[in-house]
């Protein structure tokens, strides 16, 4: 564990004040629509979102794919009034969507696959198409603050500034504490009367939960990350969060708009921003797959708290390849083109 220099302390306040930031860009309050054959009920979402993690399972992929696919599938529903009878193709679009995002190229299901596989009644024509009209109606930005990134950044900073946490843990490492409560925060995204909650909200209070069971002095912890998580907001009319301009750079609007402005995998889509510390290697482009003893939701995690080699996490911590930084309209790929087999 190797948390408590400034540094690193920096560097989780700067994850928290983007996520924070891009948090109070895209999120809305939740409306929900009355029932009818016309738009898809809130219990029809909650059980596509089931669906969907059960697809992440079969398929192998990261919690992040899940948590991105939820958030880009309750963003569309709430831009647009879909038809129930659509509701699996846009799930399921949604789905390969975060899978191009997140996933490493060799784990992103081919679609002929994904379709055939998944049963969502879509033909890979069907799926590319309503592709382009989600990206359409989400103006090619899928660079959004899920819970699972909250979740990630608010672990961290409390084991940083309560050392004792480690020693409270029952017999688990850091990362796969967080790995068990990465679990129950997926569950807790297919029910459809926590969307009236930010992300970031429902992460600290699980977060909260978890500490009660731990340590004592639990809840002047949870008022910390909470001061943590509201330092930099201020309130505007109409009840809409902005960030200072002194803190945070606002978005450059005039980048190429023909491309999605695709985020990078976990945390590091938050730094990749930062500049690079001295001797810091940089990362290479798909990270190191391992092979865990827990599940799939240990996977990646423990980089977070440094338990890797400390020069591999270094390099993660880092950011992203900073050659996409220099002489690129996007910091990210563009979505990769698929191939209909």
């Amino acid at each position: 564990m190797k948390f408590p220099g400034p540094l690193e302390n920096q560097r989780l306040s700067f994850l928290l004040e983007k996520a924070i930031s891009r948090e109070a860009q895209m999120w809305k309050v939740n409306v929900p629509k009355m029932p009818t054959n016309q738009n898809v009920s809130p219990s029809q979402r909650d059980e596509v979102i089931q669906w969907l993690a059960k697809l992440k399972y079969q398929f192998n992929l990261y919690p992040e794919t899940f948590a991105l696919a939820s958030s880009l599938l309750d963003r569309f529903l709430a831009t647009v009034k879909a038809h129930p009878k659509y509701l699996s193709c846009i799930a399921i679009s949604c789905f390969f969507l975060a899978a191009k995002t997140v996933e490493e190229d060799e784990r992103i299901p081919i679609l002929k696959v994904l379709a055939r596989d998944s049963f969502c009644g879509c033909s890979s024509s069907e799926i590319l198409r309503m592709e382009r009209i989600i990206l359409d109606k989400l103006n090619w930005d899928l660079h959004t603050a899920t819970p699972l990134d909250f979740l990630h950044i608010f672990h961290a900073i409390a084991v940083s500034i309560r050392p004792q946490l480690i020693f409270s843990l029952p017999k688990l490492s850091p990362s796969q504490h967080l790995a068990l409560l990465t679990k129950q925060l997926l569950h807790c995204m297919a029910c459809n009367q926590l969307l009236q909650f930010k992300g970031s909200m429902l992460a600290l209070a699980m977060i909260s939960l978890e500490m009660e069971k731990l340590i004592p002095d639990w809840l002047p912890l949870t008022i910390e990350l909470l001061q943590k998580a509201q330092h930099t907001l201020v309130t505007c009319d109409k009840g809409v969060f902005r960030i200072h301009p002194s803190s945070v750079p606002s978005p450059d609007f005039s980048k190429d708009s023909s491309k999605p402005e695709v985020p990078v995998r976990g945390t590091a889509a938050f730094c990749h921003h930062l500049p690079a510390a001295g001797g810091c290697k940089h990362p290479s482009a798909k990270r190191k797959v391992e092979e865990m003893e827990v599940d799939d939701f240990y996977d990646g995690i423990k980089r977070l708290y440094n338990e890797d080699n400390a020069s591999e996490n270094m390099g993660s911590v880092c950011g992203t390849d900073l050659s996409r930084q220099e002489g690129h309209d996007s910091p990210c790929p563009p979505l990769q083109p698929v191939s209909v087999m």
